[in-house]
């Protein structure tokens, strides 16, 4: 399993020879795998902050290690330690029915490939040695197999049934983990025997509900293509701004004067345009007219 990063479709399984619809698919999941995780902190930030709608909408990237989500400090093997907790008052209910519906979804995706593409754990025969009475065998896992870091560990439930301690297996290192080992998954990462190749009818599977809780991610930050009205006009020619938020997060806003607006921005399709840096300065103007307007009314 990788650690770090790797183009996406460099390890997909040759001999498979997909059609270029299932390449294309298993490409678009791939990318809708890391659009959650650099979204993740994000949204578990967002369960804190009481909603609006509002623009820009709020970072929380410069807020992370203020609201208890600081890395863990002990090291772990290509697992964002971006962990979903309890929130025994959260502020944002849709924030939080989204986390838990995302994390929901990734993990039993996880958990269906494991049982689908990911070899048992080895078993090895071992011989106990009886004081004057020779030797019995047993068989035991093979602990290195077992704790390869590689591995998806499925769940286990209550001891009544299973005679084993419940644990959450896997899913305690959070929903970043699982995106990044299901996204080695589906684009066939080699791993020794320890794989087979995913079946075509769950990558469909895969797929869809990748993109579904893609989709649900960024309706909760308010990034899935709306566009904002803002409540304050343009600070220099007094037109109408509306704020934008594309699908890949990218937030823009416009002002519907045109040409004869004299903003110090670029013309984007005959309109004044604020992106990337250039947001930071409009930003300010905005919150300059929002002061002096209360001045004027007081």
């Amino acid at each position: 399993m990788h650690t770090g990063y790797r183009p996406v479709g460099a390890y997909l399984d040759e001999t498979r020879a997909p059609a270029r619809a299932d390449f294309h698919r298993t490409m678009q999941a791939a990318e809708d795998l890391r659009a959650i995780r650099e979204q993740w902190g994000d949204l578990l930030y967002a369960i804190d902050v009481q909603p609006a709608d509002e623009w820009p909408p709020r970072d929380s990237r410069a807020y992370i290690n203020d609201h208890g989500l600081k890395p863990d400090s002990e090291p772990v093997i290509g697992r964002m330690p971006l962990i979903l907790r309890e929130h025994p008052a959260p502020v944002n209910l849709d924030a939080l029915d989204a986390a838990m519906s995302t994390e929901r979804a990734l993990f039993e995706l996880a958990d269906r490939i494991a049982e689908q593409a990911q070899r048992p754990v080895r078993r090895r025969h071992v011989l106990d040695t009886l004081d004057g009475a020779g030797s019995v065998g047993r068989f035991e896992d093979d602990q290195a197999d077992r704790d390869d870091p590689a591995r998806w560990h499925l769940p286990t439930h209550n001891a009544s049934v299973t005679a084993r301690a419940a644990s959450p297996g896997s899913r305690a290192y959070g929903l970043h983990w699982a995106a990044v080992w299901i996204e080695g998954r589906i684009l066939g990462e080699p791993s020794g025997d320890l794989f087979t190749p995913v079946p075509l009818r769950t990558l469909d599977e895969a797929a869809a509900t990748i993109r579904r809780a893609r989709a649900t991610v960024e309706r909760a930050l308010n990034r899935d293509g709306r566009t904002i009205t803002l409540d304050v006009p343009c600070p220099w020619c007094r037109g109408t701004l509306t704020g934008r938020t594309e699908r890949s997060g990218e937030q823009y806003v416009t002002c519907d004067r045109g040409e004869p607006c004299p903003a110090p921005v670029i013309l984007d399709g005959r309109r004044r345009t604020w992106r990337g840096a250039d947001l930071v300065g409009l930003y300010t103007a905005m919150e300059a007219a929002r002061a002096r307007a209360g001045d004027s009314a007081a």
